[in-house]
């Protein structure tokens, strides 16, 4: 099941997020029939995680996995979603260069989701994996 959501449509709705928006991840690809989706952020220097490190911080790499986890998910979830659990580990430390994050949903019930994410720098060096849960609640009904 698809929910047929398009780069746009997820855009929008991580536009939504003040939370989501302090990252400006930009939405590079979403496959319905793989449900994945591609995100990217880029350096900033507010990322750095101590000063004259070029090197990220490992809280936004972090952040990064739940919010590509979650959008991912979406495009198989029929109703809103919960973070339940999630877990980083972090395989090299990460440069200054732009992020990459790609999430695939691994499955998708009636009330959980479980979605995997890959972190990899501007070089494609995978520099940290993710994995995360959600509950799915009940989409509202519109009666």
């Amino acid at each position: 099941m698809s929910n047929q959501l398009t780069v746009s449509d997820i855009q929008e709705r991580i536009s939504r997020s003040l939370y989501h928006q302090l990252f400006r991840p930009q939405v590079l690809e979403v496959d319905n029939e793989r449900q994945s989706l591609v995100l990217k952020v880029h350096w900033r220097p507010e990322f750095e995680r101590q000063p004259d490190t070029n090197q990220w911080h490992g809280g936004v790499i972090a952040s990064l996995v739940d919010i590509a986890g979650c959008y991912a998910l979406m495009l198989v979830a029929a109703g809103p979603m919960l973070t339940l659990n999630f877990s980083t580990d972090f395989l090299r430390l990460a440069g200054a260069s732009d992020l990459t994050a790609t999430a695939k949903v691994r499955r998708s019930g009636r009330t959980a989701g479980f979605v995997d994410v890959d972190i990899c720098d501007d070089d494609g060096t995978l520099v940290a994996v993710g994995r995360a849960c959600y509950a799915i609640r009940p989409p509202k009904n519109n009666v």
